[in-house]
């Protein structure tokens, strides 16, 4: 009986990790077009795209998390896929201020989106 309620127990956590795995799978893949900025920016200041790359460059090396302003004006948190999570900021510093095309999963939490990325690349502004 207890080596029945310690398997139980043991077996709890694979399930949930199972569950997690499974939502992730389920997750849309997208593409978003948008602008890589500063996050204190895009909501202190309710910029419609970077000041300058040097702005950008600078709040994202003192810490600031970048993110992707969607053309529609949308705000996508670039998160990690791995556990344990990392920073994003290196991705996305090559590409600080700059409109960018970037496809992977997003996820959505009350009103807050966020992008695992799979795909960046800048986006050509003569289109």
């Amino acid at each position: 009986m207890r080596f029945t309620a310690i398997c139980a127990k043991a077996a709890i956590p694979c399930f949930l990790m199972a569950a997690v795995y499974m939502a992730a799978a389920d997750s849309p893949s997208v593409t978003v077009k948008g602008y890589v900025l500063d996050s204190a920016c895009a909501f202190t200041k309710d910029l419609s795209k970077p000041i300058s790359k040097q702005c950008a460059t600078s709040c994202a090396n003192a810490g600031s998390q970048l993110v992707i302003l969607a053309e529609d004006g949308t705000i996508y948190w670039p998160i990690a896929g791995t556990t344990p999570s990392s920073g994003q900021n290196p991705k996305l510093l090559p590409f600080a201020a700059d409109k960018v095309i970037v496809t992977g999963k997003v996820y959505q939490r009350g009103g807050s989106k966020a992008i695992v990325i799979d795909k960046i690349e800048a986006q050509s502004l003569q289109k």
